[in-house]
């Protein structure tokens, strides 16, 4: 790469003196001063430098060497190629002055002092003619003159050239924004995207200044932020590329710039583009300060996202592992935090009846949540932690909350029944559409407890002879607290019923010691009569009692003598009563 690169400048010097032998030793009289312009030195005559350069004049006659013969210009702006026109033109060869190499030629003449109080027509009065005239008399002239003083600075602001084409630039984009010339409308916008950041920056706050509408300057700015960062995007790049880039300081700087720049009115940008925008922060570590500022203006249109624009910020380039839940979550929380500013300002209840918008946002979540489940990294609290944002009254069912639930027990079938009721916890079983409560009653990843929410909801219809779309919120308190004491008496059926296996077990082994000793056990029934001791079934009967679920309305049994019924127990039925 790097003896590509000295070939190349090698092949410039070489043109450049040719190109300079061709002018220049066609003159009967030698040369007698080389000028050197970095690595190039150019061979020509003192007297025709010095007929349009004062800066030439004053270096040979302030130089303390009597015969100067070598002049540095290693600093004119532009380099070589400017100073072999800024020469031509001394030697009266003709070239074209264009928009891309105008502005360098005004700086160069203005380093040489080619002034026209120096020499009539001199290269700055013409330079400063086409400018004037030709260059920026469009918004095409204006950009590429604009974006050629990248290099010429400071210069070309002393001279004004970056404020005049900055002036020129935004009149002529204020006018096409609102009456447009040439189709696409917005053909002004790819023009503007091709400046450096600090000049388009300069632009738009010019336009902002002249009272152009915050759509105008949304648009030139997605359009800026689409080229520039594209070489970024996830369809360019894998994560992990991007991650190396993070650390570099110029994307980074972009990036805020941009956020700097987003017109004061939240709902100019589309979500679409600030989500994008937002999760290319996040990958080029952005400041705080600009991710906060895209956060909010996300959250300000929230109920415009869609579930590809919430898993934009979620999952890396690769869709393999996830990103940044946390902005996420913070972006529906300012988004449910507004919907409630707004609830208490018009004097209503937010957690009774919620808006249309929290409602789309509600189904946006819940069908985020499905998507993002199968991440085995997702963990429960953070799961929940976004599910338990959305207001209840903001799901008029709970079926899609189901279907994310659902999906994460499935992709995490390694939980226990407590970790199992944390993940249902946000579910409201009795908000569960007639086919989702069928399913539910027939999932065995669900918990217990969601499970007979399901059963007994449709038990209670029957009983009450209601149609199964009638809303039950009357009914709903009496199901939960029957659900929650089924659960309990459950839970001590099969504790008892593994104590009473283990007693018949017990038992059994005793009769087969019996028929084994003969004598030996006679002997001991005959033996004397000593205090009683405790046996294992009293030992038993106690333990029973205290998982009895209606021990407070029994009698103590703890001093009957120990007579067991080892036949099978009926098995107990619940009634729904």
């Amino acid at each position: 790469m790097a003896a590509a690169s000295i070939k190349s400048n090698n092949n410039k010097i070489s043109l450049a003196m040719e190109r300079t032998g061709q002018w220049v030793f066609s003159q009967d009289i030698p040369t007698d001063v080389v000028v050197e312009v970095g690595e190039v030195g150019f061979n020509l005559h003192k007297f025709m430098l010095v007929a349009k350069s004062n800066y030439v004049r004053k270096l040979i006659l302030e130089s303390k060497v009597p015969d100067l013969a070598r002049i540095d210009l290693s600093d004119i702006p532009g380099g070589v190629e400017i100073f072999e026109k800024a020469a031509k033109f001394c030697y009266g060869v003709n070239f074209e002055i264009t928009v891309h190499n105008v502005a360098a030629l005004r700086c160069a003449a203005d380093y040489l002092q080619m002034t026209d109080k120096y020499s009539d027509g001199n290269l700055a009065g013409r330079t400063e003619d086409f400018l004037t005239q030709a260059a920026l008399t469009s918004l095409s002239g204006a950009v590429v003159v604009l974006k050629s003083c990248e290099d010429l600075l400071p210069v070309a602001e002393d001279l004004k050239i970056v404020q005049r084409s900055v002036d020129v630039a935004t009149v002529k984009a204020c006018n096409e924004a609102n009456f447009p010339s040439r189709s696409p409308p917005n053909w002004w916008t790819e023009e503007l995207s091709i400046l450096p950041m600090p000049f388009f920056e300069k632009i738009i706050q010019a336009m902002k200044s002249r009272g152009a509408k915050p759509l105008t300057l949304a648009t030139a700015i997605i359009t800026y932020a689409e080229r520039s960062l594209a070489s970024l995007s996830p369809q360019h790049l894998s994560s992990a590329p991007l991650r190396q880039q993070s650390s570099n300081p110029a994307h980074k700087q972009l990036v805020e710039s941009i956020v700097k720049l987003l017109p004061p009115d939240k709902t100019a940008l589309p979500i679409n583009f600030l989500c994008r925008l937002l999760r290319t922060g996040t990958l080029l570590r952005a400041s705080p300060g600009s991710k906060a500022e895209l956060e909010k203006r996300v959250s300000a249109v929230m109920e415009h996202a869609t579930v590809d624009d919430l898993l934009v910020l979620s999952f890396t380039s690769d869709g393999e592992s996830l990103l940044d839940l946390e902005s996420v979550r913070r972006v529906v929380s300012g988004f449910v935090e507004k919907e409630k500013s707004v609830a208490v300002f018009n004097a209503g209840d937010f957690e009774e009846v919620c808006s249309a918008a929290m409602q789309r946002v509600a189904k946006t979540v819940d069908a985020y949540l499905g998507e993002v489940a199968t991440c085995g990294e997702l963990s429960i609290s953070k799961f929940n932690g976004i599910a338990n944002l959305v207001p209840k009254a903001a799901r008029k069912v709970d079926d899609d909350l189901y279907r994310g639930i659902d999906i994460y027990l499935k992709a995490h079938p390694n939980l226990d029944e407590i970790e199992r009721e944390k993940v249902c916890s946000a579910m409201d079983p009795l908000k569960l559409s007639y086919e989702a409560r069928v399913h539910a009653s027939q999932n065995k990843r669900l918990p217990l407890q969601i499970t007979l929410h399901a059963l007994y909801y449709d038990e209670l219809k029957l009983r009450s002879g209601s149609d199964l779309g009638h809303n039950t919120t009357k009914d709903a308190p009496t199901t939960r607290a029957q659900v929650q004491a089924d659960v309990s008496l459950i839970k001590e059926n099969e504790d008892l019923r593994a104590e009473l296996l283990r007693m018949k077990m017990l038992v059994t082994e005793v009769h087969q010691g019996k028929n084994q000793q003969g004598s030996s056990s006679s002997a001991t029934k005959g033996g004397g009569g000593g205090p009683r001791r405790s046996t294992f079934f009293s030992s038993v009967s106690k333990k029973l009692g205290k998982l009895n679920p209606f021990k407070n309305g029994s009698k103590d049994t703890s001093s009957i003598e120990d007579v067991v019924d080892i036949t099978k127990p009926r098995k107990r039925r619940f009634s729904i009563s």
